[in-house]
């Protein structure tokens, strides 16, 4: 007999609106409690105490407009925020503080998620969707600075940029993206050369999300329709679909790889979050609380795997944890 799928270890609520993002910060820091960032529909951000249950501070921002990205820089006390509002948002919350240190100004009003490359000695490679229809923009943070316009050529017809990935491979200095679009294609781009270097048509709707595992050299992708998409890149740097998981019923709005690697979630409009398996996608388990469509999940970086969580936010408001698989 099937093993009964866990309940929710917890559940935070008072969002006040749904939920689209969400970024644990847990490793191990001396006299601080693991949090969870949420962002919401409603403008909010709420930063939630893991140890209380409890939000410690609410954040508002991007004049009450939907929440799209969160991500912390480094720590903690410095956080990013994409909203709505067509503005990206720095934040200083050491010792208590909740100012707004920058805004950066956005061309583009859609709801695709910036990406961001951590360079090390506090410098960041931000990429966000650009002015035109296919452009995807590289910058420069904290200085702001346009690094790289990546344009397709016109005769692509690839549509808007739905989801970014950039990342750094161990094997070279220069920066890849993979940037999902809503002719269902995935491509590939070397940044510094500002060149695609590879596109793959791997599902039939507008590619809602995606994820990639740089060790492997393999993604995730998923859309409105029934199935995940899932891809390598060759030694030529080309991208091969590898693998289809059929799902019962369509609609992945965001899908996250853990971060050892071993398992992977989807968050489902049919109010399911999903796991698999990530070598074979083997289907683990699939998660049923909430009473509406799943906007986002997301691991924690728990220094110790016993105490990896998984949560996941939904339009109903509320946000569910899980502890799942966390066996070393």
């Amino acid at each position: 007999m099937a093993m009964r799928p866990p309940d929710p270890k917890f559940v935070l609520r008072g969002t006040g609106a749904s939920v689209n993002t969400l970024h644990f910060c847990c490793r191990d820091q001396a006299d601080c409690d693991p949090i969870l960032f949420s962002g919401s529909a409603n403008g909010l951000i709420h930063i939630w105490n893991l140890k209380t249950r409890r939000a410690d501070t609410v954040l508002e921002s991007h004049d009450s407009k939907s929440i799209l990205w969160v991500q912390t820089l480094q720590q903690r006390d410095t956080l990013i925020s994409q909203g709505r509002d067509s503005f990206v948002c720095t934040w200083d919350l050491a010792e208590g503080r909740t100012a707004v240190l920058d805004r950066i100004p956005l061309d583009s009003y859609g709801f695709c998620q910036c990406s961001l490359l951590d360079k090390g000695v506090g410098s960041y490679l931000l990429a966000l969707p650009g002015g035109d229809l296919s452009e995807v923009k590289i910058i420069d943070l904290p200085n702001k600075a346009p690094v790289w316009i990546l344009k397709p050529p016109v005769d692509a017809k690839l549509g808007m940029p739905m989801c970014l990935k950039i990342w750094q491979p161990t094997s070279s200095s220069r920066p890849l993206i993979l940037i999902g679009y809503e002719d269902g294609s995935v491509t590939l781009w070397d940044v510094s050369e500002k060149k695609m270097l590879s596109r793959l048509t791997c599902h039939k709707e507008p590619i809602m999300c995606l994820d990639f595992d740089p060790g492997k050299v393999k993604g995730i992708s998923g859309s409105s329709e029934n199935a995940l998409g899932s891809w390598v890149l060759d030694t030529q740097q080309n991208l091969k679909l590898q693998n289809t998981v059929e799902l019962v019923n369509g609609g992945i709005a965001h899908v996250c790889l853990r971060q050892d690697k071993k398992i992977v979630a989807t968050a489902g409009w049919d109010q399911r979050v999903r796991v698999f398996g990530w070598r074979k996608l083997k289907p683990l388990a699939v998660l049923l609380y909430h009473t509406a469509s799943i906007h986002c999940v997301a691991f924690s970086d728990h220094s110790a795997p016993s105490d990896r969580l998984m949560a996941a936010g939904s339009k109903d408001q509320r946000i569910s944890l899980w502890s799942l698989y966390n066996e070393s």
